[in-house]
């Protein structure tokens, strides 16, 4: 109960430090620990929203969310939980999902944790060049000027409303086969894609990453009986402490310093993991009951 307490709150510690839901990393350490991948996915999701709820609380009184954009990837989101449930099912009959879960950190979290780090460092050094030397921080890529143009006050954009959807339609089911916010792929994606202010992205992505998971959740609970209650419960409690404490954490640190740090960890992250799918386990052999259909 303590150890998982304390991994609650250490990971709330890093979502309202980081803007992430933190389960791209609960995920993996409840897999580390025995828990089964399937019951860790659909239960992390519960300690996701709760960690976001207390982040976007502190978030919001900075006047960093853009409810107009978080409202946007809400649809896509609601509709990306739906399909990713319903794929997660398919892989559980088969008896693929473990595999595919753990081989989705692995891309996911090198990939994104990698160009995340690199854009971080480079944003580092051109801030300490000459003003004059300086890029725009912002630039207007061509998926801007599609249909359905709608005016983000907030992050000051006049952008199309089909990326923000499209983002929050991955994210949908990354949450319900992963079990993660997708504060790791969202965050990148609004700065670099959409133009959004970096602490914007943030206090945004976990208004988003409330409903998401929470949608994953029931889904779960309702399709796939996967949802431990015990251990969400506990993951909750030690998340919400933690998450008001990172909130203040991050609010000291520049927007390129906070990438650069979650970039490196979630590359760390996802290097374990792939370790893991390589190496010999202690007992390579598995013993249980075949139930035939």
């Amino acid at each position: 109960m303590f150890l998982l307490l304390g991994m609650g709150a250490g990971v709330g510690f890093l979502s309202g430090m980081f803007g992430v839901g933190g389960g791209f990393l609960m995920t993996p350490l409840l897999i580390f620990i025995g828990v089964p991948p399937a019951v860790a996915v659909a239960s992390e999701a519960n300690q996701v929203a709760a960690a976001s709820v207390s982040g976007v609380i502190a978030h919001w009184r900075r006047g960093n969310v853009d409810f107009k954009m978080g409202f946007v990837m809400l649809l896509g989101g609601s509709a990306g939980s739906a399909i990713g449930v319903l794929l997660f099912r398919y892989l559980r009959e088969i008896g693929q999902v473990e595999l595919v879960i753990s081989i989705s950190y692995v891309i996911f979290l090198t990939v994104v944790g990698g160009l995340m780090t690199i854009e971080s460092v480079r944003a580092i050094i051109r801030n300490r060049r000459p003003l004059t030397a300086r890029r725009r921080l912002h630039r207007h890529y061509w998926a801007h000027g599609w249909p359905l143009r709608l005016r983000f006050q907030k992050s000051k954009l006049y952008i199309s409303a089909i990326p923000p959807f499209g983002l929050g339609l991955i994210v949908g089911i990354l949450a319900a086969i992963m079990g993660v916010g997708g504060g790791f792929f969202l965050i990148p994606a609004m700065i670099y894609l959409l133009g959004m202010p970096t602490a914007i992205a943030v206090g945004t992505s976990l208004f988003q990453i409330i409903f998401v998971t929470s949608i994953s959740t029931f889904l779960h609970a309702m399709t796939n009986q996967t949802v431990d209650v015990l251990l969400a419960l506990t993951l909750l409690a030690g998340a919400v402490i933690g998450a008001q404490l990172g909130t203040r954490v991050g609010a000291e640190l520049r927007g390129e310093q906070l990438r650069a740090l979650l970039g490196a960890l979630v590359v760390v992250v996802g290097a374990k993991l792939g370790v893991d799918l390589v190496v010999t386990p202690d007992e390579p052999f598995s013993i249980g009951p075949l139930i035939e259909h």
